[in-house]
């Protein structure tokens, strides 16, 4: 009988470096959260920003008109939120830093009546100027089916960006000076 024949020589797969394995996955990743967003803000409307007013949860009427008004020649943010939410109580602090550098309108969707969202303010020590959406309608206006959420309107009344879930405070303050830089 002839000998085995010895297999023939194959050359083992090459693994790629580790720091291009991390790159395919941040890769991934951000193209999953990206899907993620434009799913979830699939219905907001493109253009001017829909026009809202509502009482506030200070006192008086409040509306985006009289906001911008307040802030003419800059980008605004109307950030929405609800007392029941547990990722707008964790981004609180992003807001109100937020707040110290740019004008941030809120609304408080679905959180009872401005009593009690003055209360929910008061006992989370929030000074945010905050129309209130009792029954959503405003929040739908923006085509957002949740909260928190992120808009941003530049000067010219636009609707230039919306983040929906949590964003990064960086995140927050890159959409506004986008807004500013874009409208000059």
């Amino acid at each position: 009988p002839d000998p085995p024949m010895p297999a023939p020589a194959t050359n083992p797969p090459t693994r790629r470096p580790r720091w291009q394995r991390w790159l395919i996955d941040a890769a991934l990743i951000a193209l999953v959260f990206a899907a993620v967003q434009l799913w979830q803000t699939r219905h907001v409307p493109a253009g001017p920003a829909p026009a809202f007013a509502g009482l506030l949860a200070a006192g008086g009427q409040g509306s985006l008109a009289a906001w911008r008004a307040a802030h003419p020649g800059g980008p605004v943010a109307v950030y929405f939120w609800a007392d029941w939410c547990p990722i707008c109580k964790a981004q609180q602090g992003s807001i109100s830093g937020l707040a110290e550098g740019w004008p941030v309108l809120t609304v408080a969707m679905q959180s009872g009546d401005p009593a009690d969202v003055a209360k929910v303010l008061a006992e989370r020590g929030l000074h945010w100027p905050t129309v209130v959406d009792e029954d959503g309608a405003i929040t739908a206006r923006y085509g957002l089916a949740g909260v928190p959420a992120l808009a941003v309107i530049d000067a010219d009344g636009q609707l230039r960006s919306v983040a929906v879930g949590y964003t990064t405070a960086l995140g927050m303050h890159l959409r506004l000076w986008w807004a500013k830089v874009v409208t000059g």
